[in-house]
């Protein structure tokens, strides 16, 4: 059940709240179906499996995660916590998570739907509370409201990834450049 996410943000909180593509022109909901979300649970890494979800469950998730986005807005602009959504996502990441268990040949975290939104929960407290606050930023992208980790050396990483916006950005500049340089 392969869906194409893309988790380029460094965070799996991140990157849910990424699930909302561009929120300044034509959005793209990425969670438009319980079996959009389930396979974003699992492919992000966040649990193995997930039960099969409702309609509530994707009302949740979208709930939790326009929470992130606008703690995690906040917290990079340096704003105080909006109430609310401290409120939705405090809400969610203290339901019960679910359990890892080891198995013949590893780990495998099976999962309700609200145990997997209680994990991602959870990672974004951990993350709004946590030392890599200073390395979050905006994607460069005016079309992208990704926020990522910035891990490069000297925090000089401009795209949420070179894929999805930075080969975009730099192949309009290229053209630009050669179409205002004058034909011989």
């Amino acid at each position: 059940m392969n869906l194409e996410h893309v988790f380029v943000c460094g965070n799996p909180a991140l990157d849910f709240a990424a699930t909302l593509r561009a929120r300044r022109s034509v959005r793209f909901e990425m969670f438009a179906t319980p079996d959009r979300l389930t396979a974003w649970y699992v492919e992000s890494g966040v649990v193995d499996a997930v039960t099969p979800g409702t309609e509530g469950d994707v009302r949740q998730a979208r709930a939790v995660r326009e929470a992130i986005y606008e703690l995690v807005t906040a917290r990079r602009l340096r704003e105080e916590f909006g109430e609310e959504a401290r409120g939705v996502l405090n809400g969610a990441a203290s339901r019960p998570a679910a359990a890892p268990q080891l198995t013949r040949t590893g780990r495998r975290t099976e999962a309700t739907p609200a145990q997997a939104l209680s994990a991602v929960a959870r990672l974004a407290v951990e993350l709004l509370g946590g030392p890599e606050v200073p390395l979050m930023k905006e994607c460069g992208n005016p079309e992208c409201t990704r926020v990522y980790i910035d891990r490069s050396h000297g925090m000089r990483r401009q795209w949420c990834g070179m894929d999805s916006c930075g080969n975009k950005i730099k192949a309009a500049a290229y053209r630009a450049r050669k179409k205002s340089v004058p034909a011989d």
